[in-house]
């Protein structure tokens, strides 16, 4: 007789009142999803990869998040983000992506002539 567990992931609505899904029993954290985590540090004001951890749950992800990447008490903001909802675009295509920038030459200080009046700027 095989022995049955419910997993819950994090934003489940149970469809009856037992809810969650059915497993074996010999699910282990490895079938957690994968979550980002960004650390923002007392210096500075934006949020910075720190690295990746699995978690059952968003509150679970933080919580191993602050144990892991902010042991010395350097962070002030913790943000986690499960890693299927993240998007990039792809480095091969760097070239093309990125190339429209070059003719907007409007976008650099140094299109623009400054009068003469202007001595600092």
């Amino acid at each position: 007789m095989k022995n049955y567990i419910r997993k819950f992931y994090y934003g489940d609505i149970p469809e009856d009142k037992s809810g969650g899904n059915i497993s074996d029993s010999k699910a282990t954290h490895n079938d957690w999803p994968l979550w980002e985590v960004f650390i923002r540090s007392k210096q500075g004001l934006d949020h910075k990869h720190a690295g990746s951890l699995h978690a059952a749950d968003a509150q679970m992800a933080i919580e191993n998040a602050r144990d892991v990447y902010t042991r010395r008490m350097e962070g002030v903001s913790i943000w986690v983000v499960e890693s299927k909802y993240i998007h990039a675009s792809n480095p091969d295509d760097a070239k093309s992506f990125y190339e429209p920038a070059e003719d907007k030459v409007y976008r650099y200080p140094t299109f623009y002539d400054l009068p003469d009046e202007v001595k600092h700027m």
